[in-house]
């Protein structure tokens, strides 16, 4: 085939992208015509059913002696004697089974399906909060303004310059806007919001010890804290206690400025809004949280977490953290979206996703986006369904690309002096996606303690060793 060399004296003896062209171009040969015979063959069975019935008709006298003639020879016998009593069964098609999974609705006595389906509808209404122009309002006296612009200009140009200096007409890697919310992550994360591991000591500011969790009062209710962890002072002559109520009313977020990644992503998220980004938020079903923001120069949703200040690198979790994932739930104040194949590329990091069917999640999804866009103009929901289309592709290209890069490594190499073949980049694809494991940071927020009791520790404890420097023997 052509891009491979098969003799031994080749010049290559890798696998190329033309190498790579001409095996799918074969595998889809060899599918269409797979499909095409089988279609053939159902066809010609049907037409053999068909034409049966008028012979078999001709007197029940024949009828009756070929039923005889055929229990008498030893074949099985057959329905076909019958045909014009009941139809013929259809034939059974195995290309039925690629057909798309149709949105369903969970059955009444599926609980399962109806606790997670109210689940996710209560938590659709968390993004529907950053609509409040009077919040928005208070969210842009608390952001240094001048500051976040400065910084996304000078950050703009640059890369509006890097971009030039190639000389071939590319676009810059972010746009204006973009690097107004890189500007925002940055401030957030440094000068803005603090972690809480354990809070210290409001009487002698020494470390706590957590002592369980404790009711919320009606004012801390009030501020959407459903739960308050308590603490007491480590100072024997103290014995002080401190509560940690977690709040979710963001207005309230905006004057504690301090929490986990719950906090962190609710406030970040109206922050993102505040200053005129599309936004979402997103669930995770093992106990994490993080912002989508829309980049219109990428017409894509980048992932952005405030917690570790990272930017569109979806796989940080799996290949950083060494987290396995189930579900991630976008929510938006257009609708939620499975964005799970964003983040989950490869088998050993997909926990099992027996919350409901997939054809119950499908129809939760498409039930809060008709919620969301009942109101819309039809100008709007074509525009947001193109969208969705967009954003659907990119998804089913991730795990495209993950099926090609598995395959891609049980292709054997030729011999020692050749290199190992690589997958072809997909189009679209983000610098983050061709990270090294090694090159994706373990988890930076919280004490080693508490990362580990998450199993979120992932990479902090494995030594990588740089190629560049070998050790000494």
């Amino acid at each position: 085939m052509a891009g491979r060399s098969d003799g031994p004296g080749g010049n290559r003896g890798d696998y190329g992208e033309e190498w790579a062209r001409d095996l799918r171009i074969q595998f889809e040969q060899l599918l269409r015509s797979k499909r095409l015979n089988e279609f053939e063959q159902s066809r010609a069975n049907r037409s053999r059913l068909d034409s049966s019935g008028p012979r078999q008709q001709a007197s029940s006298a024949n009828l009756q002696a070929q039923s005889a003639s055929q229990s008498g020879g030893g074949r099985p016998s057959t329905s076909h004697g019958h045909s014009h009593h009941s139809p013929a069964a259809p034939p059974s098609y195995s290309s039925l089974k690629n057909l798309p999974k149709i949105p369903t609705p969970p059955a009444p006595h599926d609980r399962d399906s109806q606790q997670f389906r109210s689940l996710l509808v209560s938590l659709s209404l968390t993004p529907t909060k950053y609509e409040n122009p009077g919040l928005l309002d208070e969210a842009l006296q608390v952001i240094p303004l001048e500051r976040i612009y400065s910084e996304a200009e000078e950050e703009s140009q640059v890369l509006r310059a890097q971009a030039d200096s190639m000389g071939d007409g590319r676009k810059p890697d972010w746009g204006y806007q973009d690097c107004v919310i890189r500007a925002l992550l940055r401030w957030f994360k440094r000068s803005f919001f603090s972690w809480v591991n354990n809070p210290p000591c409001p009487v002698c500011m020494s470390p706590t010890v957590a002592r369980g969790r404790t009711q919320p009062t009606p004012e801390e209710s009030a501020c959407g804290a459903l739960r308050v962890e308590l603490y007491e002072c480590s100072n024997q002559a103290c014995r002080a206690f401190e509560r940690f109520p977690r709040y979710s009313d963001v207005w309230r977020l905006l004057q504690t400025r301090r929490g986990r990644c719950g906090e962190w992503a609710n406030c970040f998220s109206m922050l993102c809004r505040a200053v005129g980004s599309r936004v979402r938020w997103v669930w995770n079903a093992e106990d994490h949280v993080w912002t989508e923001v829309y980049s219109e120069h990428k017409q894509r949703w980048i992932h952005v977490d405030a917690c570790e200040e990272a930017w569109d690198n979806p796989r940080l979790y799996t290949d950083g953290w060494g987290k396995q994932m189930s579900y991630c739930i976008a929510f938006s104040i257009d609708g939620a979206t499975d964005v799970t194949r964003r983040y989950v590329r490869k088998s050993e990091h997909a926990l099992e996703r027996n919350k409901c069917p997939e054809e119950v999640m499908l129809y939760i999804m498409q039930e809060i986006k008709n919620i969301r866009r009942a109101n819309m103009s039809k100008e709007e929901r074509f525009r947001l369904e193109k969208e969705d289309s967009r954003e659907d592709r990119e998804l089913r290209g991730y795990v495209v690309a993950s099926i090609a890069q598995a395959v891609t490594r049980m292709v054997p190499v030729p011999g020692p002096s050749t290199t190992a073949p690589t997958a072809s980049r997909p189009s679209g694809s983000s610098n983050e996606d061709q990270k090294l494991p090694a090159e994706q940071p373990a988890r930076q927020s919280g004490n080693a303690e508490w990362v580990a009791a998450r199993g979120e520790n992932g990479r902090r404890n494995q030594q990588f060793q740089d190629p560049r420097n070998p050790p000494r023997q």
